[in-house]
């Protein structure tokens, strides 16, 4: 029996031990799962998150006796395949996380019994499709082949085909392969060579693009670029990257993500060590960084030196602005302004940093704000997915009615493909439509650059 209720204390987090075989016996799963799960009943406090806390109380409200142990194992699959890793449930709304007694983790939990589904086979091979970015990606930047497969994307009865073939949703929106590779039409380096450190931020930068700035919307890249010129911040776009590895993370595909960790690490080690500010555009990539991995390979030195380098753009830019060393020289005004807060940007623990920025610009120039901070419902690949898409449409319907409050100029995220999933939103329940602008985009549009 626990002594108090709730934490006092912040949240903490446990390594994952899942190089442990005991990790991937299903029965011991099962038995963390039940225990986590009656927890979970008798709280209920997470029910507004994700489809995973519904279905586990309509299974629990289903049986004869009202309690979890009536539940069939085999329907706690029903509970997993909900969960999208966005943590929030952790980080904002569980009273039950370390450091109290109960020991709560339930996102790792469910990707527990993701990676076992994976190592078992179980997972489709279209998923597996979906989450290897750097296959699919690899497309990008060849002509013929980007007009043929975006030509494609836009047309009913291949979507049709898409749907029966990689089980994506006919409907959903899906990301359009970039004419041009954003690290081959980016320069390596910036024109700046003084470097200016402050107490809160390295005075250079290190891009890891990421695989969608990289191979679907390099002018957001471009938008970050700019800015840090602007700014007179020397930087690089790091030697060589491959995906982050968030895609196979919500797989259960450790291994893959090991091996994506595997390149990632040393390159940006070196990177780290040598004073650089790391900073990546998209913000589940730069929480892989930041969390996931450190918590999968919490022993390696590299891996907690780029975890410390690793910035948030705008966790990076307020920082350098609070060593004074931001310029608020902006020049155009960005009138009514949706900013959406994603999911992956809640749950780094840096605060509101895109809304400060954006009501600094604010105190130059006309920038009326509202800001939504909900879950937009497109969760990774879960949004385009078959049997989750009009799921990820029903969750993010609050997102999209107040997104279009006051008829805004702009409507943005700091996930680019939640903007999206944002903007068909809107469009699909008649709201009032507007630009599309990630808020890198709004800084350097604010700047007159």
């Amino acid at each position: 029996m626990a002594t108090r209720e709730g934490n006092l204390e912040a949240p903490t987090r446990h390594p994952v031990d899942w190089k442990n075989p005991d990790f991937y016996n299903e029965d011991l799963a099962f038995k963390e799962m039940e225990r986590i799960f009656d927890i979970c009943h008798g709280c209920r406090r997470c029910v507004s998150l994700c489809q995973s806390f519904p279905n586990l109380f309509d299974l629990v409200d289903a049986t004869d006796d009202g309690e979890v142990h009536g539940v069939a194992k085999s329907d706690y699959w029903k509970v997993v395949d909900q969960c999208y890793l966005c943590d929030l449930c952790y980080l904002t709304k569980c009273p039950y996380v370390p450091p109290h007694e109960w020991n709560l983790d339930f996102p790792h939990t469910m990707l527990r019994a993701k990676a076992i589904k994976f190592r078992k086979g179980e997972v489709k091979a279209s998923e597996k499709f979906l989450a290897s970015t750097d296959v699919h990606g690899q497309f990008a930047g060849i002509p013929i082949v980007v007009q043929a497969v975006n030509a494609i994307n836009r047309t009913k009865a291949a979507r049709g085909v898409m749907e029966s073939v990689l089980d994506v949703h006919k409907d959903a929106w899906m990301p359009e392969l970039a004419a041009s590779r954003f690290r081959w039409s980016a320069k390596k380096k910036g024109s700046a060579s003084d470097v200016k450190d402050g107490e809160r931020s390295p005075g250079k930068v290190a891009i890891f693009s990421t695989c969608y700035v990289n191979y679907n919307e390099p002018g957001i890249g471009h938008d970050l670029v700019k800015s840090l010129e602007h700014n007179e911040i020397p930087y690089v776009i790091v030697e060589k990257e491959s995906c982050c590895g968030m895609p196979k993370l919500e797989l259960g595909d450790l291994e893959g993500v090991e091996k994506h960790k595997n390149a990632n690490i040393p390159v940006l080690a070196r990177y780290a060590k040598e004073g650089w500010a790391i900073v990546t555009a998209v913000p589940s990539c730069t929480l892989m960084f930041k969390q996931e991995i450190p918590l999968l390979f919490p022993d390696d030195a590299d891996v907690k030196a780029v975890q410390a380098a690793m910035f948030d753009p705008f966790e990076y830019f307020m920082a350098r602005h609070k060593d004074g060393l931001l310029k608020t020289d902006f020049k155009q005004p960005l009138g009514k302004v949706s900013y959406h807060i994603p999911c992956h940007g809640r749950v780094q623990k840096i605060g509101k940093k895109t809304e400060e920025l954006l009501k600094l610009i604010g105190q130059t120039v006309t920038v009326q704000l509202n800001t939504v901070e909900r879950c937009s419902g497109h969760a990774g690949t879960y949004g385009v997915k078959k049997p989750y898409h009009e799921t990820a449409m029903k969750i993010g319907k609050p997102v999209f009615k107040a997104m279009a409050k006051d008829e805004p100029d702009y409507i943005g995220s700091d996930c680019p493909m939640a903007g999206h999933h944002i903007a068909q939103g809107m469009a699909n329940n008649a709201l009032p439509a507007a630009k599309i602008a990630h808020p890198l985009s709004l800084l350097r549009i604010a700047y007159g650059i």
